[in-house]
C-alpha cells in the first residue's frame, strides 16, 4: 500500500489515497502504522476518499494513533489540499474537502506554482455545551470551575469548553513550559463531562495579539500542533477578553495565524509538508481475522 508523510508544524500523519485502493480496518490499521519504533510514525492516518456531498470535492477520514476516529484535523486538512494539488488530482487553488465536521474550504499558498501553504475555513466555534459534547448547562462554559482528580488527588481549574468540530477544553496558564500537560491532559481527557473525551488546549497570552499553548490531544498525547486547538484556543482568549480577533498561535512545532472572522467562521493559516512516500504491508499491522 502507497502512503505520503506529511506534517503541519510537526503534526504529522501518514496519508493513504484511498480512492483507487482498499484500506482494510482503517482504525486497526492507525494503530499500528502511526506507532514511532514498529511502524512508520505520526499522529495518526489519514485517507483521501471520494466525496459523498455534491457540494465536496473530496472527503477525509481521520484516524488518530490510538484508532480513534476524529471529525477534524486542521493540520491534515491543509496537507491533504497540498496532496491533492501536487498529485494532479484537481488543480486549483480552492478546493472543498467533506469531513464529519462538515465541508471545509482550503485556499493554497502558491509560490511559483509550488504549495507553501494553506488558509482554512474551519467554520463556526461551537460554544453552547451539549453541541460540544459536555454535560454542563446553561448557554456555555467560559471560565468555569471543572473539579478533576488525580491518583486521588482533587483538583480544579477553570475551563472553558469549545468545538471546532472537536470538543475542546481550554485552560490558562501562566507559563506553558511549567504547564502540568502530561499529567492534566490525560486525567481532563477522560473527564466523564466529556462523553467523547477532549482535546486539552494550555493557553499562555504573551500579548493581545499573541498566544503560546500547548496541547494534549485525545487519542494521540501531546503534539506538536493542533489547527482545531489554535482556533479554540483564540475563541476562547478571546471570550475571556485577553485578545481580539485575531492572534499568532505558537505552538511546540511552529507558529499559526487564526482569525475570528466577522462571518463567524474561524480561519487557519500555515504550513504544510511533505516528508516522504513509501509503501508497506497493512497486513503486518493487522490481526489475522481482519
Amino acid at each position: 500500500m502507497r502512503f505520503t508523510k506529511m506534517q503541519g508544524l510537526g503534526n504529522d500523519y501518514i496519508y493513504v489515497d484511498a480512492l483507487e485502493q482498499e484500506v482494510p480496518s482503517p482504525a486497526l490499521l492507525s494503530r499500528g502504522i502511526s506507532d514511532r519504533h514498529f511502524g512508520i510514525g505520526g499522529d495518526g492516518l489519514i485517507l483521501l476518499l471520494p466525496a459523498t456531498r455534491p457540494d465536496a470535492d473530496f472527503r477525509m477520514r481521520i484516524f488518530n494513533a490510538d484508532g480513534s476516529e476524529a471529525k477534524m484535523c486542521g493540520n491534515g486538512i491543509r496537507c491533504l489540499a497540498r496532496y491533492i494539488y501536487t498529485r494532479g488530482l484537481l488543480q486549483r487553488p480552492e478546493l472543498h474537502i467533506e469531513t464529519l465536521a462538515g465541508v471545509r474550504t482550503v485556499w493554497l499558498t502558491l509560490e511559483g506554482g509550488k504549495v507553501t501553504g494553506a488558509r482554512v475555513d474551519m467554520g463556526e466555534p461551537v460554544l453552547e455545551p451539549q453541541r460540544i459534547p459536555m454535560a454542563a448547562s446553561g448557554p456555555e462554559f467560559v471560565r468555569q470551575p471543572l473539579p478533576f482528580e488525580i491518583q486521588g488527588n482533587r483538583l480544579e481549574v477553570l475551563a472553558t469548553a469549545v468545538s471546532m468540530g472537536n470538543p475542546h477544553c481550554v485552560l490558562e496558564v501562566e507559563d506553558t513550559a511549567k504547564a502540568p500537560v502530561e499529567t492534566w491532559g490525560p486525567a481532563i481527557e477522560h473527564h466523564p463531562a466529556f462523553p467523547e473525551r477532549v482535546n486539552v488546549e494550555f493557553v499562555q497570552v504573551l500579548e493581545s495579539g499573541h498566544l503560546k499553548v500547548r496541547v494534549w490531544e485525545r487519542g494521540s498525547g501531546e503534539t506538536l500542533a493542533c489547527g482545531t486547538g489554535a482556533c479554540a484556543s483564540l475563541v476562547a482568549a478571546h471570550r475571556w477578553g485577553k485578545t481580539g480577533r485575531r492572534a499568532q498561535v505558537s505552538l511546540p512545532g511552529g507558529s499559526l495565524e487564526i482569525e475570528w472572522g466577522p462571518d463567524g467562521h474561524v480561519y487557519m493559516t500555515g504550513p504544510a509538508v511533505e516528508v516522504f512516500e513509501g509503501d508497506f504491508d497493512p497486513w503486518q499491522f493487522l490481526p489475522a481475522e481482519s
